[in-house]
């Protein structure tokens, strides 16, 4: 399979500002209080991805984007894996809907400490980025799931309001560089982050359609600042 398109940023240059940026923990903007509106993906339906039914009625019914008041609160404010995060839903919705409590074929969830010891390079600039290297002897290399060319699809990352905060799970296809740098510098100990966790597609054994649809169920509202602008 091809390797992604790299962008204009040389490789040497690329490596030496990942690495410095995963070494640290850089700023990241605060948000107010979501906006009371939920938001339910239009999906195709098909007996193999998820429907528009599917992410409406789960997205809907428990309220996995606190709102207002809310904000801070509740079963789905701190990302802590799949599993974990999906454990509040219901046998019945397991049964009806299992596509939405597993990971899709090539999409692999890696919980890393930081600094990650990753080199990431954009795909094309400020749209996507991928692994171009690990460096050797990091976290990343040592914990063995990583591969080069591996696309980061969805990385946690924290949303402020006010002395209140949540730590989510962000879709990132559309991240550009610093903004996925940023995502993974803000999961820092004080917000109760003890690791980061990224989701990574790899080329040749993902359905790209299926992941996005998958996807489609944590896209935040408009307001985080986690969200690219339309």
């Amino acid at each position: 399979m091809p390797r992604p398109k790299t962008s204009t940023i040389p490789s040497a240059a690329a490596m030496m500002i990942a690495l410095l940026a995963l070494m640290s923990s850089p700023p990241f903007p605060a948000v107010e209080a979501f906006s009371p509106v939920v938001i339910c993906p239009s999906l195709s339906v098909s007996s193999s991805s998820p429907s528009s039914s599917t992410t409406s009625i789960l997205r809907a019914v428990n309220g996995i984007w606190n709102t207002g008041n809310d904000f801070g609160k509740g079963k789905f404010r701190f990302y802590d894996g799949l599993d974990s995060y999906m454990k509040p839903f219901p046998d019945e919705d397991r049964q009806l809907y299992p596509e939405m409590f597993r990971l899709p074929k090539g999409v692999y969830e890696v919980r890393l400490s930081r600094p990650c010891g990753i080199v990431f390079e954009e795909i094309e600039p400020n749209r996507g980025v991928y692994v171009q290297d690990l460096v050797e002897g990091g976290n990343a290399a040592n914990e063995g799931t990583l591969k080069e060319g591996d696309v980061l699809v969805g990385v946690t990352a924290i949303q402020i309001s006010g002395a209140k905060w949540e730590r989510r799970l962000i879709p990132a296809r559309r991240f550009g560089f610093d903004l996925a740098v940023n995502a993974i510098g803000s999961n820092e100990e004080k917000w109760g982050c003890n690791d980061v966790i990224l989701l990574v597609e790899r080329p040749g054994e993902a359905d790209g359609i299926e992941v996005d649809r998958f996807l489609e169920f944590f896209e935040p509202p408009a307001d985080t600042p986690w969200k690219l602008p339309v």
